[in-house]
């Protein structure tokens, strides 16, 4: 065999009792002229070594058992002399089996996707929600799917800039509301392949955060998402983006309890009168502590059907009462949306397991338990060219795998901004995070006393409400 390699192309193929592959037997045999009746009924279907040799005018086919019975070994001739026929329709008939797998292996199937979030990254950000709901996207984007990101627009005097290459839509619509109809507009940015819609009304024209000030959480933080949810549901209806709408037949991406309205919205307000029948909504649960827990009095402003408060309704046990004539009704929007939405997913597996149990669960755990069919952790990613060390613009020298002496001026540097002594063997310890007892402080505060009879370097970095703390 090996002395007619330079002749003969070598080709193995799995063998299979019917489909494509039996057909690519047959066309060899056809093409190397054999008549039909000789390979119609023929053993083709056994294994077995395949040559095809030439001999002057004539070619003929040598067959024998192979010893892997699920393979075929076929040698057809190189394109030389009369043997092209042969050699050209095998070739052919492979690429287009090959193209057509390929084909199948990486259909795309486009969607309509609706990230609702309460901020997304560089526009707003207080944490890793923003982080995801900047990047996600345009990851979505870029596999071909037509993405849109419903945020507020935040203006604070400060961060403002950040919306000047967004233009004012001129498309306004009235959110029927807390016993009023609010007008909110819609302002538009397209970048990286994504539409970032930003909800503009005055309730998001105030300093601090996207949730609170120096004074703590806004009062008014019900209404603010609420509206928020009302027009991430209308946007894809009433928004020419690139010269048509969105339509109805989408996702809708839905992010903690400040977008836990748009699943209820869909079930009780627009699916009854046949809007967004085909539509469907995932919860994406970054941080099951926040509910959005307000007094049950509260319903009727939510702007849904009378009848659907006991998808919201939450009673606190007695325990967690402030009086003994606290009756303990609120509404719960969270808890609304894990009864009403298609799929639940979390930041990662293990928190998925996380909230289903008593210590995770934050009151919420049976509820998750009995929908745990649909519920699945998605474990967090990062955008590899932001977070990349080997071009990262916000710090001072880059390394990479293969070069990482950048890496201790990186920590010399950071030593020297903190005050540190600059030595190169003592360990760096850091916490970045919100001083909250969800991000383990209290932990850390346990650990300090040990952790500092021994020669290492701390610095803490970390976030109170508004307020920045930082301790080394």
């Amino acid at each position: 065999m090996e002395a007619l390699r330079p002749f003969y192309s070598y080709f193995s193929v799995a063998l299979s009792p019917s489909g494509p592959l039996v057909r690519r037997r047959v066309a060899v045999l056809a093409a190397a002229g054999f008549p039909s009746h000789r390979y119609r009924n023929y053993e083709c279907l056994r294994p077995m070594r395949c040559v095809l040799k030439k001999n002057k005018k004539r070619r003929s086919l040598l067959f024998k058992e192979t010893d892997d019975p699920g393979n075929v070994e076929v040698y057809i001739p190189s394109a030389a002399d009369d043997a092209g026929t042969a050699t050209e329709t095998f070739t052919t008939i492979e690429l287009d089996e090959r193209e057509s797998s390929e084909d199948k292996k990486h259909t795309i199937v486009q969607r309509i996707i609706i990230f609702v979030t309460s901020e997304a990254a560089p526009y707003s950000k207080t944490g890793g929600l923003a982080d995801v709901c900047g990047s996600l996207p345009i990851a979505f984007a870029a596999r071909g799917h037509r993405v849109m990101v419903v945020s507020p627009r935040y203006l604070n005097g400060v961060s403002d800039k950040k919306y000047a290459a967004s233009f004012d839509t001129g498309v306004r619509i009235k959110v029927p509301c807390f016993g009023d109809q609010p007008e909110v507009g819609f302002f538009h940015e397209y970048r990286a392949g994504v539409d970032w819609v930003f909800v503009d009304h005055p309730s998001y024209h105030r300093p601090g955060n996207p949730y609170g000030d120096e004074n703590g959480a806004f009062g008014d933080n019900q209404f603010r998402f609420t509206i928020l949810c009302h027009a991430a549901c209308e946007a894809p209806l009433v928004l020419p983006l690139g010269g048509y709408t969105y339509g109805q037949n989408c996702f809708f991406l839905v992010n903690d309890w400040h977008a836990g309205l748009v699943p209820l919205l869909l079930a009780a307000k627009y699916r009854p009168h046949g809007v967004y029948k085909d539509a469907r909504s995932i919860l994406v649960i970054h941080n099951l502590a926040h509910q959005g827990v307000e007094p049950a009095a509260t319903y009727h402003k939510l702007g849904l059907p009378p009848d659907w408060y006991g998808a919201v309704e939450w009673v606190f046990p007695t325990w967690a009462r402030t009086h003994a004539l606290d009756k303990g009704e609120t509404v719960n929007i969270l808890k609304g949306a894990i009864v009403t939405v298609d799929r639940i997913v979390t930041v990662s597996q293990g928190y998925a397991w996380e909230i289903t149990t008593g210590e995770g669960g934050c009151g919420l755990q049976d509820l998750l338990s009995n929908r745990k069919s649909v519920l699945n952790g998605i474990t967090n990613g990062i955008d590899i060219d932001e977070w990349d060390p080997a071009s990262d613009k916000h710090i001072p020298f880059h390394y990479s795998i293969d070069n990482l002496s950048g890496k201790a001026k990186c920590k010399a540097a950071l030593q020297k901004e903190l005050g540190f002594a600059i030595r190169s063997e003592c360990p760096v310890i850091g916490f970045i995070g919100r001083l909250d007892y969800q991000k383990g402080t209290d932990l850390i505060m346990m650990a300090i006393p040990e952790l500092l009879q021994h020669d290492i370097q701390f610095a803490n970095s970390g976030t109170l409400n508004s307020f920045s703390c930082n301790t080394w």
